[in-house]
């Protein structure tokens, strides 16, 4: 049997244990050991059967790690990401890679300069019916793409803000929720060329949005919005509609729309809708009904970190695609506040 690959958590927050959960179900990989300096992160530790530092340098000093998934807060992931790589480590990197481009842009550029992989956590481009969605846009299932249509409502609760973080900007959203659905677009339409983006707080009144609408014109030619607000009570979200995480309950709604020449498709239930002969309005259409697998995205990701650990493969989301995706969240923030376009850079 082939050695399995050590994988280190820095961060035991919520999404740093779920990741923990994932690598204990996953036969290729096993827990090398927790890194956080918070109260009862050390006991949580022993209660795994694994090490414990409150540094990653005294991990790295150790040498009993394969490679690291950085699930630290955002402010602290460039910092860490760094260290790692100085040290030849693999990382996966939640989202967002960093707290801004140019944090990003040096992650890359050390991890170019001595070799090492770099994955980002924008996990839904694991998820099944995502790699069927794409396969089906590349094989021209729909034709030509001319326009995407996305919606992201759901209603955060009082409690969620009485961490005052949560009320500061940065903390609305766009930077929390929205970058999972760029990322998306990214992967299944093609780079973004230019955005136009209008943010309000009129409900809450906080200092961060809570609502945003954005204009997108793809490099491609194709047009889209995405239309994002955490105060609206509705149906219309990936984390409703895509039943990939068991803490939130699922609805039989779908969130994006993709339309083609020849079809259009909605996600996240793969339903294909053409026409049956001439393409026409006035012609019947008929909607067909893909075939998808359910399995967790996040245990994909795992898979897949120690496919790539391996040298096996490469990221399905690399760290320049985790950039590309701040790119564009940071674009909008700036056409929100100048009331401009702005273009995004390649």
């Amino acid at each position: 049997m082939r050695q399995k690959i050590r994988i280190a958590v820095a961060g035991a927050g919520q999404i740093g244990r779920r990741h923990v959960e994932v690598i204990a179900e996953t036969a290729d990989a096993a827990l090398a050991a927790i890194v956080d300096p918070a109260p009862g992160a050390s006991d949580y530790a022993a209660g795994l059967g694994v090490p414990h530092f409150s540094a990653l340098g005294d991990l790295i000093a150790r040498g009993i790690a394969d490679a690291v998934i950085i699930a630290t807060p955002n402010q602290l992931h460039a910092q860490n990401s760094l260290e790692c790589i100085a040290a030849g480590l693999p990382i996966l990197i939640e989202k967002p890679i960093a707290t801004d481009s140019e944090a990003a842009a040096a992650i890359i550029s050390a991890a170019d300069a001595n070799g090492t992989p770099v994955l980002v956590g924008h996990h839904r481009r694991h998820n099944p019916l995502i790699q069927r969605a794409r396969a089906e846009l590349e094989s021209g299932a729909i034709g030509d793409l001319v326009s995407f249509s996305g919606v992201t409502w759901f209603c955060k609760p009082d409690e969620y803000f009485e961490a005052d973080w949560r009320r500061m900007p940065g903390a609305g959203p766009v930077y929390l929720n929205m970058i999972h659905d760029i990322d998306l677009v990214h992967y299944l339409c093609g780079a973004i060329e230019s955005v136009h983006a209008w943010e309000s707080n009129i409900v809450r009144g906080n200092a961060v949005e809570e609502t945003a609408v954005v204009s997108m014109k793809f490099r491609s030619g194709m047009l889209g919005t995405i239309n994002v607000s955490d105060a609206i009570v509705a149906p219309w979200s990936w984390e409703l509609t895509a039943r990939e995480n068991p803490s939130y309950p699922p609805t039989t709604q779908h969130c994006y729309l993709i339309g083609g020449t020849h079809g259009s498709l909605e996600l996240p239930g793969l339903r294909l809708w053409r026409n049956r002969d001439k393409r026409s309005w006035w012609e019947p259409i008929d909607a067909t009904q893909l075939p998808f697998g359910f399995e967790d995205p996040l245990r994909r990701q795992i898979r897949q970190f120690v496919a790539v650990v391996r040298g096996e493969e490469a990221p399905l989301v690399s760290g320049r695609d985790g950039l590309q995706a701040l790119r564009v969240v940071e674009a909008v923030k700036r056409s929100a506040a100048i009331g401009a376009p702005v273009a995004i850079e390649a």
